[in-house]
């Protein structure tokens, strides 16, 4: 597959690239003003960000560009796919919350499989902005990045969509499902 452990050998990154601009092309809604060149130029300046691009793609996240931080000249990808990540799902908030577990233990914890992807897991404003650009895990729910003062008390907080609006809530971290996984952001 790779090369090394962070990077694409050509063809899977020719292949990726033609996957996001056509993922680009297709939703334009998502990314008003942003000029395809640009962002390709970037990625393929960054071989790094590229693998953790096609991580994001291979467990199911349909990445794609919903912002540009006009100081940075920084873009920001995001998990676009209309469910939370099918290869993501099953795990439990993190890595403490993993090893607290005495029995039927998850695979992996989300804030361990971001950071081995080299992502970051969606912030509630993050999260809530993203469902500003359409319906997103209207029949699953996603771990987002937890604030400390919860995480000290046990818990973590996950977004869903339900009943025509986005909500945020909560659950103990060392709990998952089948229907919660992650969704990440990566900024080049």
């Amino acid at each position: 597959m790779a090369t090394n452990k962070k990077e694409l050998i050509p063809e899977q990154r020719d292949e990726l690239i033609r996957t996001l601009r056509e993922r680009f092309e297709k939703n334009m809604d998502r990314h008003k003003g942003l000029n395809w060149r640009k962002i390709q130029e970037k990625l393929e300046a960054n071989p790094g960000k590229l693998w953790s691009l096609d991580e994001m793609e291979v467990t199911g996240g349909e990445p794609d560009v919903v912002g540009l931080d006009k100081k940075t000249g920084t873009y920001m990808f995001v998990d676009c796919s209309a469910e939370s990540p099918k290869g993501r799902r099953s795990i439990c908030y993190d890595r403490e919350a993993l090893e607290s577990r005495k029995a039927h233990k998850p695979a992996n914890s989300a804030l361990d499989m971001a950071a081995e992807m080299g992502i970051e897991l969606l912030t509630e404003e993050q999260y809530q902005a993203l469902q500003q650009l359409g319906t997103f895990d209207a029949k699953t729910s996603s771990w987002l990045k937890t604030p400390n003062g919860v995480r000290e008390r046990g818990g973590a907080i996950f977004g869903d969509w339900r009943f025509g609006r986005v909500f945020i809530y909560h659950n103990g971290a060392d709990s998952y499902y089948g229907v919660r996984g992650f969704r990440g952001a990566l900024f080049v």
